[in-house]
């Protein structure tokens, strides 16, 4: 059988590496590279690579490996210049990096002596000018014109990010990977640099849109950036800017012109003979220095396929089965390092040691147990600036202390930890009364050694319940079932407790989850009210819209509730104002469309879940903090996003809000969240640092090594697990063990229990933990 003659539309390091792969199988196999561009084109300057890619390089053809790691330039460490001039380093983290010239040159060179038919200044713009070809690939990047004709088919999204960014060269020759944050009258401007060989490094500038338009660029970017030209007063602004770090060397321009990234994604990869790779199917943003890697990675599965399967349709799917997992990876990553560089402005005030190691984690692919591999001294300084950080922590506590082991103070109220139990509904009580059950569920984790359990949404009156076996705290008999509970709580374990209250809205009258989650009652139904008459779900009960009459009685019902609460001895209230429930719904357009002051503008919608908590916060004992439930975005365009979350825990600030509980969705059955892990702790970084109030996450936290993250980088001050606390009562107390630390108390009932599993890792004898718990 004949093997399929291919043609590949772009000729840069992908679709070459890709040819050479190709024709190396074997001389029958015929391969045509058409590149728009001359041999002599370059774009950019360096491309960077991380150890382990190189290895996969010099597996998949040596020749090319062997020039490619004559000339890479390689590094360990990360620089980082904090905006107040302060520099920290972290190193153990293995990239080197090529001209990307002398890359293009190397693989060109290969693929001429494996006679691949190299057709330079030859743009293809038209699929069906290649009819000739069994398998065409696009590789003809970002921009990639095939892409766009076939664009039905593979459904391709682009995304452009906030920043503006153009992309430099200099002489200048850095030692490392550089992050140089600098501090100008319009705000801060930052570069990414990286040495690729012994005449240069790339140098990248990026800034937000506001201080772009702020320094002038907007208004000359278009008169002086033509094609194929560079920006050459950007030029020379970022050479005045960043003039003590070039130390008299200049900045190169190569067609460089401000841009905005696209992250590009397709639903599908290939349609017909036609596939794509590269930049041309998936783009990752360049602040993780990946673009390349991925497209050469392509390169080496896509030959794998072709080589090996006769059916060019199996082949592509092949392909795509194994690339799409890794390359979506890769992009949530991305995605999370855009968002950090697009935000970077809420960081400035940081402390140099938190800001740094915010910067190196963004991604999550670098967590705090990795850089302490990696570079041990330097997350030794890391946790002596923790340790001597004003973190609302009420008592000084050494470095060896684990973060998650930081005690934590508001108000009166101090944790003995930063880890929470987070509510979870249990639909378990008649007519609104705890029972043994509540009991053990929130007494075994309080035993289990959370600094903070949270009761489940607790409901404010009858007709406020999500189901008949919800909790309530709207009579004395509820209010007494509690205080046992809290009793329980306080006299057996170091553990506070917290009460939960809300009113179910238009969510209420459901089944039992286990039962049917969010399906309406089969009898017994009770009416329903909401800020205006829009049923959750199709098969949900109209709500009735509320009038003020009606809020004025909600508002007093939770008043009630939180003096019932406080007279139960409860530590701290939350009030839920998330996940569609009633105050949620004020505040979403989505379920609000009232015409009167409490309903349009987002100052409106506010309005209500404002007074209601200002009514609390009046009752509620002063030496006691209080918590705010909030859903972070709504997870749909036009609906309550991360801006009025914002502007929403400001004003909850300025009310006497201690704690902001930031979650998210669940509103509108249209949401379309992007899960994944700690999918919510963005929201809550940009809570806390852009209102300066203290915030809890919730949401794929599941580790100690998450909990570390979220903590030294300020992305919380709490850290609320669910579903590990369901398979594991005891994670707190375990995680003590599994990290050696051994200032915890433990249940002196458990001590027996605990020597026997301390022993199985590291022999560490039980009277060390008696002592510790002793008076």
């Amino acid at each position: 059988m004949s093997r399929p003659g291919v043609a590949i539309v772009g000729g840069g390091p992908a679709g070459l590496y890709l040819s050479i792969l190709l024709r190396k199988s074997g001389p029958d196999m015929e391969v045509t590279v058409f590149d728009r561009n001359t041999p002599q084109d370059a774009y950019g300057f360096g491309v960077v690579f991380s150890d382990e890619t190189i290895d996969h390089f010099e597996e998949a053809d040596p020749e090319s490996y062997d020039a490619m790691a004559q000339a890479f330039r390689g590094w360990g460490e990360i620089k980082v210049r904090h905006p107040t001039g302060q520099e920290l380093v972290s190193g153990g983290h293995g990239f080197s990096a090529i001209s990307r010239r002398t890359l293009l040159e190397i693989l060109t060179d290969r693929a001429k002596g494996l006679e691949v038919d190299l057709r330079f200044s030859n743009e293809v713009g038209d699929s069906s000018a290649l009819g000739w070809a069994d398998v065409v690939v696009a590789a003809d990047g970002a921009n990639s014109m095939l892409r766009r004709e076939l664009a039905p088919h593979l459904q391709p999204s682009v995304e452009l990010a906030r920043n503006k960014y153009i992309w430099f060269g200099t002489p200048k020759v850095f030692d490392e990977f550089n992050f140089i944050f600098e501090d100008t009258d319009a705000g801060m401007v930052w570069a990414h640099i990286y040495p690729y060989g012994d005449d240069g490094s790339t140098f990248i500038v990026e800034m937000t849109p506001e201080t772009w338009t702020a320094l002038g660029f907007a208004a000359t970017a278009a008169n002086e950036s033509t094609a194929g030209q560079s920006d050459e007063r950007a030029l020379r602004v970022c050479e005045e800017i960043f003039a003590t770090h070039l130390e008299g060397w200049g900045l190169l321009g190569n067609n460089s012109r401000w841009l905005q990234f696209p992250t590009v994604a397709c639903a599908r990869w290939h349609h017909g003979n036609v596939v794509l790779m590269g930049d041309a199917v998936h783009t990752a943003h360049f602040s993780v220095g990946s673009g390349t890697k991925l497209a050469m990675e392509d390169a080496i599965a896509l030959a794998r396929v072709v080589i090996s399967e006769h059916d060019h349709e199996r082949a592509f799917e092949r392909y795509e089965e194994d690339r799409r997992p890794e390359v979506e990876s890769l992009q949530r990553a991305a995605r999370a390092s855009r968002n950090w560089f697009e935000g970077a402005d809420r960081y400035r005030d940081m402390a140099p040691e938190q800001f740094v190691f915010s910067l190196l984690t963004r991604s999550q692919r670098i967590t705090y147990d990795n850089l302490r591999i990696r570079d041990p001294a330097y997350m030794g300084g890391v946790d002596a600036w923790y340790a001597s950080s004003e973190h609302r922590c009420p008592d000084p506590v050494g470095p060896d202390v684990p973060p998650m082991f930081h005690p934590f103070k508001m108000r009166d109220m101090v944790l003995p930890n930063r880890i929470v139990v987070s509510p979870m509904d249990q639909y378990s009580a008649i007519d609104g009364v705890p029972n043994e059950w509540h009991l053990v569920h929130l007494g075994s984790r309080a035993v289990g050694g959370a600094g903070l359990v949270m009761t489940e949404m607790t409901c404010v009156s009858p007709q406020g319940r999500i189901s008949p076996g919800c909790t309530g705290m709207w009579n004395d008999q509820q209010a007494t079932a509690f205080a046992r509970i809290v009793d329980f709580v306080h006299d057996h374990t170091n553990s506070r407790i917290g009460l939960q209250i809300g009113h179910s809205g238009r969510k209420g009258s459901t089944k039992f989850m286990w039962e049917g989650d969010s399906d309406p009652l089969d009898e017994g139904n009770w009416e329903l009210m909401a800020p205006s008459p829009i049923r959750y779900r199709p098969d949900s009960q109209v709500p009735r819209e509320m009038t003020v009459t009606d809020m004025g009685r909600v508002r007093d019902e939770h008043v009630v509730s939180a003096l019932l609460g406080a007279g139960a001895g409860f530590d701290m209230l939350e009030l839920h104002f998330a996940h569609g429930y009633l105050l949620s719904s004020f505040l979403t357009p989505l379920a609000n469309r009232r015409g009167d002051r409490y309903g349009g503008s987002l100052e409106n919608r506010m309005r209500y879940p404002l007074e209601v908590f200002a009514a609390v916060r009046e009752v509620w004992p002063d030496d006691r903090p209080m918590s705010v439930r909030i859903s972070a975005t709504d997870w749909v365009e036009d609906g309550f996003d991360g801006d009025d979350a914002v502007v929403f825990a400001r004003a909850l600030k300025e009310l006497g809000c201690d704690l902001v509980d930031v979650s998210t969705g669940q509103t509108t059955i249209e949401a379309d969240p992007e899960y994944g892990r700690l999918y919510q702790t963005p929201y809550s970084d940009r809570i806390r640092n852009e209102v300066g109030i203290a915030t809890m996450t919730v949401g794929a936290v599941a580790s100690i090594d998450d909990v570390h993250n979220i903590l030294v980088a300020g992305r919380a001050d709490l850290c609320l697990l669910a579903r590990p606390h369901i398979v594991d009562p005891y994670w707190t107390l375990n995680a003590a063990i599994d990290l050696g630390y051994t200032g915890h108390a433990f249940p002196n009932q458990y001590l027996a229990g605990l020597g026997s599993r301390r022993r199985q890792q590291d022999p560490i004898a039980p009277d060390v933990f008696r002592r510790l718990n002793s008076p």
